[in-house]
């Protein structure tokens, strides 16, 4: 199921303070690969005060993703056929407690809705698998880098050592169903561009007006827009190359908008937003967690 574009989502706000009891519930945001618990605390103040959905962020720090090195003594690490089990375990963990966490939030909600952001998406997946999803009637994902690369291509190296293959053949496939919800969020920030071949002309970076055209030339640090942004897309293209097997495609900066949906899910694009809340900028370079942009896909916490 796919949505080819949003209009924004303007509710009126169903809270204006954080004393304010959760109507809703509660979502659980899952951060993704070297973010911290701290990158979401924007998100879940916004989430509560303005929406009245009680949100947990689980507990991760930048050190804590150190411990994915003990996959690089698996013999399947350099097979490229790791599996997330046990070296992520520590991940999945740490979900399992937020959730808890927030079920006891809000006196014992018996569902919960998880959020998760690049990694934290697919990982939320391999979490439902081997913990059950009874508890869960929403799937959230935001920029997550859902399929494997292709394999065969020349020049492109699976990051994830196996992991996404694993988590394409053996997790639930995505479902739009009145018990369980999956819907994946892609943002369209830069169009990448083939680091060598026909790339002379400017690429394409998507806003909701020319004003942020002007301020993501600025990002770039140079009044020089064209050399500076066609630079920017040819590196932002090997690194989208490396996820979907193709350089000159739209993306939040990181991954690429075919990777971040599903079959089987409601897949949303939204334009100008950019990956992460690192670097990120609620003016002019908005990631998937800032105001504006949370206003269009919040509507899917409150059903």
């Amino acid at each position: 199921m796919d949505v080819a574009s949003l209009q924004s989502f303007n509710p009126s706000p169903l809270l204006s303070s954080s004393n304010s009891v959760s109507i809703h519930r509660p979502a659980v945001i899952l951060p993704g690969l070297g973010n911290n618990t701290g990158d979401y605390q924007s998100l879940k103040q916004t989430l509560n005060d303005k929406y009245g959905v009680s949100a947990v962020v689980a507990k991760v720090s930048r050190l804590d993703w150190l411990r994915n090195a003990a996959g690089l003594v698996d013999p399947n690490y350099w097979r490229g056929s790791l599996q997330p089990r046990p070296v992520l375990d520590w991940y999945l963990k740490r979900v399992e407690e937020a959730v808890e966490e927030a079920k006891e939030s809000t006196n014992g909600s018996e569902s919960v809705s998880l959020i998760g952001h690049s990694a934290g998406g697919w990982l939320a997946r391999v979490y439902m698998e081997e913990f059950g999803s009874s508890d869960i009637s929403l799937l959230l994902t935001l920029g997550t880098p859902h399929l494997p690369p292709p394999k065969g291509v020349q020049g492109v190296i699976d990051q994830t050592r196996g992991l996404l293959y694993y988590v394409q053949d053996n997790c639930s496939k995505a479902v739009y169903t009145p018990q369980l919800k999956y819907v994946c969020v892609a943002g369209r920030f830069i169009k990448g561009c083939r680091f060598f071949g026909n790339s002379d002309t400017e690429p394409a970076v998507s806003s909701a007006d020319s004003s942020q055209i002007v301020s993501e030339s600025s990002v770039n640090g140079s009044s020089s827009a064209p050399n500076a942004t066609t630079l920017r897309a040819r590196f932002v293209g090997q690194g989208y190359k490396q996820v979907c097997g193709e350089a000159d495609v739209w993306g939040d900066g990181v991954v690429p908008e075919v990777s971040a949906h599903l079959e089987g899910a409601l897949n949303i694009f939204l334009d100008g937003v950019y990956h992460s809340p690192v670097g990120a900028d609620d003016a002019s370079r908005p990631w998937y967690g800032s105001p504006q942009v949370l206003e269009q896909w919040v509507q899917h916490l409150l059903n």
